[in-house]
């Protein structure tokens, strides 16, 4: 069945100018990139004015994504920064199977802003257009604002399916909105190269991407994996006492170098132009910040990662990240009732980690279990 009107929200989405790369480091060499992954957090030495100055060093990109999982170093951000600092890298590294791999196509991103809608809901309505019309994603929920990253080369494509689907631009050009429901900001995470082989004719209903996403997980053997010595937390870098600013700049970089420094098992930071730092990190990395007056959200509350090895599957698959959405928002194409449970989702560049609650994670393996006789559609 497909998505109703009654849940579309009233979420403003604004495509970032900004060309970005996507960019694989293996754990192994995780090492030999630390000093570029340190450079994106330490920025020059700053002058006179700039001490004086109330800009953060978390706005110099328009959008950066480190993310340090069990399974691969994954990052997104400004072209040219990824091609100096990452590509002089792997160019002097003998063997290339060993390099960073930096993707060859440029990539955009869509930063989501709204009120309404429960977190799983909102990850299913906003990928659901844009797995229709076959178009390939990555999904970075943060503590602020969801982020929707797609091929630039599908820049038109995605416009028109967003136009399709009920949203309108407002006073510019680049930014959308939909005006028929409402979007909630609670907890939020960060596609993976997810999709359906890109000869497959896209799905024409949320029900039928459902079956095709699982069956295709079925046919790779990709099952989702929980590591129990891992529980995050979701947090942001505080910036609301004009006082502290400048000690809580500090301590957030501080804390982010001892983060990168001892390899962390999980940690994912997003910065942007105008928001303040958003954190998703194992709750043993938190002892490196001043939590109280470093970072902002409740660093008591556990949530789980539900890791999906995506590698067998194409960069330009499409429909993982909505499958699954659909599926742990209560979406069953047997028509089966089922609770929805509450998620967020990260995307790295070759697996896709789900996030619920402690208390949703029996449930939610459950939903995401592959079963032995499920339809296996080609």
């Amino acid at each position: 069945m497909e998505l109703q009107s009654s849940i579309l929200m009233s979420a403003k989405i604004h495509i970032v100018d900004a060309q970005l790369s996507l960019i694989h480091i293996p754990l192994e060499h995780y090492q030999t990139y630390l000093q570029a992954l340190l450079r994106l957090i330490l920025p020059p030495k700053p002058d006179a004015e700039d001490l004086e100055s109330t800009s953060s060093w978390t706005n110099r990109y328009p959008f950066l994504n480190i993310s340090v999982t069990p399974t691969e170093c994954s990052l997104v951000c400004p072209k040219s920064l990824g091609k100096e600092l990452f590509g002089q890298a792997s160019a002097n590294k003998a063997n290339g199977a060993h390099a960073a791999i930096i993707s060859s196509e440029d990539y955009v991103v869509m930063s989501v802003e709204g009120e309404g809608l429960e977190a799983g809901k909102r990850v299913l309505e906003l990928t659901s257009p844009l797995a229709l019309a076959g178009i390939s994603i990555f999904f970075i929920t943060t503590y602020f604002s969801d982020y929707v990253i797609v091929p630039a080369k599908s820049r038109g494509q995605v416009i028109r399916a967003l136009e399709d689907r009920g949203f309108r631009f407002e006073k510019s050009a680049e930014a959308y909105v939909n005006p028929a429901a409402r979007h909630d900001r609670n907890k939020s995470s960060t596609s993976s190269f997810g999709t359906l082989s890109p000869s497959t004719p896209p799905p024409t209903t949320v029900d039928e991407l459902q079956v095709r996403t699982f069956a295709l997980l079925k046919r790779r053997e990709i099952v989702p994996k929980v590591d129990a010595d891992i529980r995050l937390v979701q947090c942001a870098g505080r910036r609301d006492n004009p006082n502290s600013f400048l000690a809580d700049e500090m301590g957030l970089q501080n804390g982010l170098t001892k983060c990168l420094i001892n390899q962390p098992r999980f940690l994912s930071l997003t910065l942007t132009e105008d928001e303040p730092a958003s954190l998703l990190l194992d709750k043993r990395l938190v002892t490196h910040f001043d939590a109280n007056h470093v970072l902002l959200g409740n660093t008591e509350d556990f949530l789980v990662p539900i890791m999906l090895d995506l590698e067998p599957l194409s960069l330009e698959a499409t429909g993982i990240v909505c499958g699954l959405a659909g599926k742990l928002a209560g979406h069953n194409p047997d028509g089966n009732f089922q609770i929805a449970i509450e998620m967020s989702y990260l995307s790295t560049a070759r697996t896709g980690t789900v996030i619920v609650e402690e208390k949703d994670l029996q449930h939610a393996m459950e939903a995401l279990r592959v079963e032995e006789g499920e339809e296996d559609m080609n």
